[in-house]
């Protein structure tokens, strides 16, 4: 009987469990969202002729944003100064770089859904972040019809446009790319991270997801100059394309601002992921269950 009350004494005063190190919990949410995008990808290839015609339908809804640009240009030459290959090369960027992050976490805007149902107890109580699995439900691939329009006609505008290339631009456009679709990631996190609070807001974020891309795909001199000053200094979506397009194209920056911010967009985007994390981190620990 001693023995038993001196070992729950010691299990008692036995010091808590320290928690995992970052690198493993990084692993552990990368492991949880590549099994579970691959179980929704299995369940998209078991109606294959379903799979094609909606990826098909994706990339036809995409590309009719295309096609108004090409109107516009069948009655002028240029849009706020810029040429027909100038605009689809910022078209390309914004369009593949959005159609990746949508592709890896479009899924993050059902979040509010779960809130108000209930159904994110569900995912707490599984031994797997709640970032990813929220990230990677309903995966869906018929995403990559935006991404191959996007590529399409980014393809189109590196073959039109008449520029001297430089080993330092040449390099800047998969960077550009990338560091877009970390941005827009951010986007995605953050917003789903309003929607522990407001519960309802998913096309508030949408405003700043589907939205932010249309938005660059024109050039920022149509555009008033406070909205440029807020999508650079607030949401710093100008780093996706338009500020290192500039350097690229032989533009003028927007707001006048200096060359060397052309080549920040990768630390925009660590930085956009860093407070989205936070965003995040906060929302999570401030839901409370519905109790249903």
């Amino acid at each position: 009987m001693a023995e038993t009350a001196g070992g729950a004494d010691r299990a008692l005063t036995r010091e808590p469990v320290p928690a995992p190190p970052r690198r493993r919990r990084l692993a552990d949410g990368l492991r949880a969202y590549r099994m579970i995008a691959a179980m929704w990808l299995r369940s998209t290839m078991a109606y294959r002729a379903s799979f094609v015609m909606t990826t098909i339908g994706n990339f036809a809804a995409t590309a009719l944003d295309f096609v108004a640009i090409l109107l516009m240009f069948s009655r002028v030459d240029a849009l706020g100064g810029y040429s027909l290959p100038e605009i689809a090369l910022l078209y390309g960027l914004s369009g593949t770089s959005f159609g990746l992050a949508d592709l890896a976490i479009g899924s993050m805007d059902r979040l509010g859904r779960r809130v108000r149902d209930g159904t994110l107890d569900t995912l707490l109580v599984r031994p797997a972040p709640v970032l990813a699995q929220v990230a990677a439900d309903r995966f869906a691939l018929r995403r990559l019809g935006r991404v191959t329009q996007g590529l399409l006609v980014l393809g189109y505008a590196l073959c039109t446009l008449d520029l001297h290339w430089t080993v330092l631009k040449v390099m800047l456009m998969p960077v550009m790319v990338l560091s877009g679709c970390v941005i827009f990631c951010a986007v995605f996190v953050a917003g789903a991270a309003f929607q522990f609070v407001a519960q309802d807001a998913s096309e508030v974020q949408n405003a700043f997801t589907y939205g932010g891309t249309t938005l660059l795909e024109y050039p920022p001199t149509v555009f008033g100059r406070e909205l440029v000053r807020g999508v650079t200094f607030v949401l710093p979506l100008a780093f996706v394309n338009w500020l290192p397009a500039a350097y690229v194209l032989g533009r003028p920056y927007p707001l006048a601002l200096p060359q060397w911010t052309a080549f920040v967009s990768p630390l925009v985007a660590v930085a956009c992921a860093a407070l989205a994390g936070l965003a995040w981190r906060a929302g999570l620990r401030s839901y409370r269950s519905t109790g249903s």
